[in-house]
């Protein structure tokens, strides 16, 4: 005799967790509305209560509890007494799927109008002329330094590297490193006001 023949009544004061097996193999090997009903009746109402202990609303909890159920139809055959009862198994996607609302809800959408998204606006025609010719001067005013000032300058803001690296790196003292670095800029400010 089937499952599907005979009304199997889970009893909420003691739960046979064989017989609730039975029932959810039952739906992975037959497709057993019987036995589906008979876990929907019992576990949805349970599921929404969890839900609700876990912090959804009302609609949200519902709305969770019936693809909890749904997903229990549809993956049943997953299901594996030895590994956890049916109860532990169902309430494990109960929890998975309130983490995926929460996930979905604290992921902002994506706004194409954004700021960070939205690319600069390209510079008026007399703009970029004016910017490539800042970058000539400085480039000038940078080849014009000593090699020394110019070699720690480009390892400064090139090459993005601290003073202390740059130290390291050459032997000189952090001091002179320093020194250095300051009468550049102010050889190259001199420089690219036009008072060399």
């Amino acid at each position: 005799m089937t499952l599907a023949a005979k009304k199997v009544v889970i009893d909420p004061n003691q739960v046979d967790r064989e017989a609730v097996a039975d029932l959810l193999e039952a739906v992975a090997q037959h497709q057993d509305k019987s036995a589906f009903a008979t876990l929907f009746e019992f576990y949805a109402p349970r599921v929404k209560s969890y839900l609700l202990r876990l912090g959804c609303d009302d609609g949200t909890a519902e709305e969770l509890a019936q693809e909890v159920m749904l997903t229990v139809w549809r993956k049943a055959a997953t299901f594996d007494r030895r590994q956890a009862s049916v109860s532990t198994w169902l309430f494990t996607i109960a929890r998975n799927r309130r983490i995926d609302v929460i996930r979905r809800t604290k992921r902002p959408e994506f706004d194409p109008e954004d700021p960070l998204l939205v690319p600069d606006p390209e510079p008026a025609p007399d703009e970029s002329i004016n910017m490539a010719q800042r970058e000539a001067r400085l480039h000038q005013a940078i080849v014009e330094l000593p090699e020394e000032q110019a070699e720690l300058l480009k390892m400064a803001f090139f090459s993005g590297k601290s003073h202390g690296e740059i130290a390291e790196e050459t032997g000189i003292p952090l001091g002179t490193v320093k020194s250095r670095l300051r009468l550049a800029f102010g050889r190259l400010r001199k420089i690219l006001d036009g008072n060399v």
